[in-house]
């Protein structure tokens, strides 16, 4: 930098220099102009006072006697006095016809005499004797002056006097004032220089400090300081090496804050920022001589640790210091963290593939609320098709490759069809037809399921609508994620979606399982209600496979709850599947709800069901999920036969 500032500084000064010279050129060219204007001036006042009054006003061809003696009296004391180096009178044609110093009689006519013959004064810098039709040698600096004679009181040219004035007197007056211009031309250029340079000095600092705060800036994170991804990954990767070169281990982990969103949206999110430099200080604080600690983004933060065969220890440490307690606006706020952790080079090598495998790690510490977890290749169920399939899902969304299947629900009183549950499938261009094992978990992992929802959504309130001339009451039931139920604009985009589609609120039903019901409750509970006043009903899918607190059960504003087929599909075999069944059924009653029961393959089941109260049956046995063409005519078929027929497997 400070070379470049120095050459920066050399080549501004040669404009400078080169704007002097300039100037001091048009400076010199100004003196000049000035001496032939004073030289003018001196020539008039010669020709008006001295020379004219000695002619008789006449238009000269030759001079009287008198006339010439006359001249040549001025001449002599003019040029004896130094006033005149040289005095000639012309005539209009430019020929000589009195010379004081007797030179240039017989010389050509000049075109300066001519000119002047016309009115107008003609004056240059010359030296005595350098025009070609002189003899003597060339004698000192003067100017040259022709000009007009007028005789009497006349206002016409009678002849032209040539003069010429010594230019050392002139060039003596006006040297002064150059000399001061020339002063102030450098004094000048040199404060401009000066200026220029204390404003390249300041905007080099200014550029250095920029440069060395972008340099941290492009390592460091700006809210906590710490270390960021790209210096995170340079240290790791340095790290995995020496290790290597050593026969030593190092452990790479992925430290997640456990609901630290529920902060953001409660305290703001610059008491979230506040939360997490305080925690960052902490950190950095805690780690020994070069290990490392990083913020990779968000509530992310990531940890290099050297030279240990057990890193539990030094994670739990670092655990333990994210637990403890922190004063945020007067608020104690204690937050956990789960950690995944890798040990190079045992997981590998690759510090890409180590974090992505701590990741998994961290993922699986969070489900399993263990803290603590280490990779292994049985937890990673990441692949690169895997990867590949969710690239494309957002362009299947988009492009309608998506389709729907519906799988009826009859009532068990009656046996009449009053809701389709909607089930998505990807009608993939190349692998075929997918089911949802093979692509909803990747959405889940991303912001596409909420794409996905809204699609599947928007298609099943479009087709129950087109079903409304085979049946006007029939409602459909949409599975949500515990991911979407959590965004405090989901009622609306339902609302909405209810309103363009033209289908009644009570049409519709949204599934949920317990465990989008655990993951927020409060926030669950919120969106449900606001479906509610809408008349949307809320299934609590897939009972009695999650934990749901009957606290909650009781609180929230469920319509029905739907038996888990695994229940269901050996019940007549298993009497504790039979009890639980029955069970659920009874809770289901008195908590008012409608029991769904999945999974119905037999008549014996179905009669089972029924009999213990069970209020509606879904189930190959009435029908396997079909697109919405087919289910139009098998809805016909069994309005026709009165009761659904069982259907083959």
């Amino acid at each position: 930098m400070t070379r470049l500032f120095a050459l920066y500084a050399v080549a501004s000064l040669l404009p400078v220099l080169l704007l002097g010279l300039v100037l001091a050129r048009s400076f010199r060219s100004e003196a000049n102009q000035e001496g032939l204007d004073e030289g003018r001036a001196q020539a008039a006042l010669v020709a008006r006072t001295a020379v004219e009054p000695l002619l008789d006003g006449h238009r000269l061809g030759r001079l009287t006697t008198v006339e010439h003696q006359a001249l040549a009296a001025l001449a002599k004391r003019l040029i004896a006095r130094g006033d005149v180096l040289r005095l000639r009178v012309r005539d209009l044609s430019g020929r000589v016809v009195f010379s004081g110093d007797g030179s240039g009689l017989n010389a050509t006519p000049d075109d300066e005499a001519i000119e002047a013959s016309h009115g107008e004064a003609v004056a240059h810098l010359t030296t005595l004797n350098s025009d070609a039709n002189d003899v003597g040698h060339r004698g000192v600096a003067s100017v040259e002056v022709y000009l007009g004679l007028h005789g009497g009181s006349g206002s016409r040219v009678l002849s032209v006097l040539e003069i010429y004035l010594p230019y050392a007197p002139i060039a003596s007056s006006i040297s002064v004032g150059v000399h001061r211009l020339y002063l102030e031309l450098i004094a000048g250029l040199a404060i401009l220089y000066l200026v220029l340079f204390a404003i390249t000095a300041s905007v080099s600092r200014g550029m250095r400090r920029e440069a060395a705060l972008n340099a941290f800036l492009a390592e460091r994170d700006v809210l906590t300081e710490l270390p960021n991804r790209t210096l995170f990954l340079r240290r790791a990767t340095r790290a995995v090496q020496d290790a290597r070169r050593a026969g030593e281990s190092v452990a790479i982990a992925i430290v997640d804050l456990d609901r630290f969103k529920d902060i953001n949206d409660t305290l703001g999110h610059h008491n979230g920022d506040r939360l997490l430099t305080e925690l960052a200080g902490r950190l950095a604080a805690s780690m020994h001589p070069g290990d490392t600690v990083a913020r990779l983004g968000g509530d992310e933060f990531g940890v290099i640790v050297l030279g240990v065969s057990d890193p539990v220890p030094v994670l739990e440490r670092v655990r333990a210091v994210i637990d403890h307690e922190i004063d945020v606006c007067g608020l104690p706020l204690s937050v956990q963290a789960s950690l995944g952790y890798v040990v190079a080079p045992d997981d590998g090598v690759d510090v890409d593939d180590l974090l992505q495998r701590a990741d998994v790690a961290m993922y699986v510490a969070k489900a399993n609320h263990a803290g603590v977890t280490r990779y292994d290749p049985s937890l990673d169920h990441y692949d690169a098709a895997g990867l590949t399939l969710a690239s494309e899902l957002r362009r299947a969304i988009d492009e309608d490759q998506l389709v729907l299947h519906y799988q009826p629900q009859a009532r068990l009183a009656d046996g009449v069809i009053g809701t389709l549950e909607a089930l998505v499938r990807w009608q993939h261009p190349s692998l075929g037809l997918l089911y949802p094992d093979r692509f909803l978990a990747l959405a889940e992992r991303t912001d596409l399921i909420d794409k996905l929802t809204s699609w599947v959504l928007a298609r099943a309130l479009r087709d129950v609508h087109d079903l409304h001339a085979i049946d006007p009451t029939l409602g459909v039931a949409v599975n949500v994620s515990a991911r979407t139920i959590g965004r405090s604009t989901f009622a609306g985009e339902v609302l909405e979606a209810l309103n363009r589609s033209g289908v009644e609120g009570e049409r519709l039903t949204v599934e949920v399982t317990e465990t989008a019901l655990l993951a927020d409750p409060r926030g669950a509970a919120e969106v449900l209600t606001a479906l509610a006043g809408a008349g949307v009903s809320t299934s609590l899918d897939d009972f009695g496979q999650g934990q749901t607190s009957l606290g909650y059960l009781s609180a929230l504003p469920l319509d029905e709850i739907k038996v888990d087929k695994s229940f269901v599909l050996d019940m007549l075999e298993n009497p504790a599947h039979s009890a639980i069944v029955r069970s659920i059924i009874d809770l289901g009653h008195n908590l008012s709800l409608r029991v769904v029961a999945e999974g119905v393959e037999t008549e014996e089941v179905l009669l089972a069901l029924a009999a213990n109260g069970a209020d509606i049956a879904q189930g190959y046995l009435l029908a396997r999920p079909m697109p919405i063409e087919a289910v139009e005519a098998w809805l016909v078929q069994t309005r026709a036969n009165a009761t659904p027929a069982p259907a083959s497997r």
